[in-house]
């Protein structure tokens, strides 16, 4: 019963919220024609010159409100809204009537108090009016000689006034239910008119998939390099060393026996050590538990190899494409690294879960959260293998988010986009 009582009022602090927020929503719409009004008064002082020197501030203001909006939208609804490229500081009125993105500012400037203004108007109205019947209705209706009308009841008797006072908390009720749907409603409404022009977006995802693709070839180089590197100064010098005392052992076998069986026994502990670099390397490349049991249990047998207390939670169904696993893997190990070394932690929280199924706005993604109880204060600029991480990450489209003030606690999100496919394999 509690659990039920909690989960209501739960509910009703979220519509209560979205319902402020539909009002505040409705009063920037107000404040946003006020722009759209001056930005259209701009544009019709071009032709006797005054116009072009309040266009391009004028514009910026309206630039300024888009962006606001594209920022709610995604805080209160979850809905991104790409936005259009930025107008340059020093951009003229040519410039701005030149950008696409300018004129999706200002229709939606004009159509946003006609059409969001209107949405974003119903739940509140429908809690202001089912107020009025709850809790004024009762005490009203004996002060009016022919009594009064609520809604379509005519109260004028006790029992239309409980009529009307029930109807008065259903209005309430609708309203705190609506809300939260009005409020993606206008969001998506928002991102119709706000998103970026389709050609901006597509010049900026070759530019990004340029970007990644340089960050994947140059990271594959260093990564060819450091197996070389590895190889030649670990496995390679061992097994050249063993190659050199076996044909020593070779001449001393006839002639002093003793000798040769101590260079025999060197040569295996030689061998010994070159097969430990050789698996070393393999691990560094592709560890055999992330391939034979998958990105859960490959993060725990990070875990176990960490002097800090790690706790991993791993909320995957299934095994995920080969590639994200194993750059998710690599990027906590990077996350554990730094958190012993820069950190002064004792405790870290690992949660690995599968979010998505491939239906909405975001899709099927990968997020693994990293909670340390550390110092804080973690910058990427500061060289501690975040940019590494990004980098890596960005290949795949995913992102990585850093709070960590100052005295702690630091928490890394990382998401990738990844549908999950293969069986499960990792135990639980």
């Amino acid at each position: 019963m509690s659990s039920i009582t909690s989960r209501a009022r739960k509910a009703s602090f979220r519509g209560l919220a979205a319902v402020g927020r539909c009002q505040l929503a409705g009063l920037l719409g107000l404040a946003v024609a006020v722009v759209g009004s001056g930005v259209v008064g701009a544009l019709l002082l071009l032709p006797v010159g005054l116009g072009h020197r309040m266009l391009p501030p004028a514009a910026a203001a309206l630039r300024r409100c888009a962006d606001r909006a594209r920022q709610r939208a995604a805080l209160w609804s979850g809905v991104r809204i790409s936005p259009p490229d930025p107008l340059p500081r020093t951009a003229g009125a040519r410039a701005v009537l030149a950008d696409a993105g300018f004129w999706r500012d200002l229709a939606w400037a004009w159509l946003e108090p006609l059409v969001g203004g209107l949405l974003v108007a119903g739940p509140p109205s429908l809690v202001v009016y089912g107020v009025f019947g709850a809790l004024v209705q009762p005490f009203v209706w004996r002060l009016i000689d022919d009594g009064n009308w609520y809604a379509f009841v005519p109260v004028h008797s006790t029992g239309l006034m409980v009529a009307a006072l029930v109807l008065g908390l259903a209005f309430t009720a609708a309203g705190l239910l609506l809300a939260p749907c009005v409020l993606r409603l206008h969001a998506r409404w928002s991102r119709l008119l706000l998103t970026a022009p389709r050609s901006a977006e597509l010049h900026r995802r070759i530019e990004q998939l340029t970007d990644t693709r340089m960050d994947a070839l140059d990271g594959r180089a260093a990564e060819l390099q450091r197996i070389e590197r590895d190889l030649h100064d670990g496995a390679q010098a061992r097994l050249v060393a063993l190659g050199m005392r076996l044909d020593s052992a070779t001449r001393l076998l006839q002639h002093d026996p003793p000798a040769a069986r101590a260079a025999l026994l060197e040569v295996r502990e030689l061998s010994a050590r070159a097969l430990e670099d050789l698996r070393d390397l393999v691990r560094g490349i592709q560890p055999p538990v992330l391939t034979d049991r998958g990105l859960g249990d490959a993060v725990r047998s990070l875990a176990l190899d960490s002097f800090l207390d790690v706790r991993v939670e791993a909320a995957l169904a299934g095994r995920l494409p080969a590639a994200v696993e194993s750059a998710a893997y690599f990027a906590v190990n990077e996350l554990l690294a730094n958190a012993a070394k820069h950190s002064g932690a004792d405790r870290v929280d690992v949660v690995l879960a599968h979010h998505g199924d491939g239906v909405g706005d975001g899709g099927p993604r990968l997020r693994i959260t990293v909670t340390d109880d550390g110092s804080g204060g973690a910058d990427p600029t500061r060289g501690t293998g975040l940019l590494g991480v990004r980098r890596r990450l960005a290949t795949f489209d995913g992102s990585l988010a850093l709070h960590s003030p100052q005295g702690g606690p630091t928490t890394v999100t990382l998401e990738i986009p990844c549908a999950s496919s293969l069986p499960k394999t990792s135990s639980s």
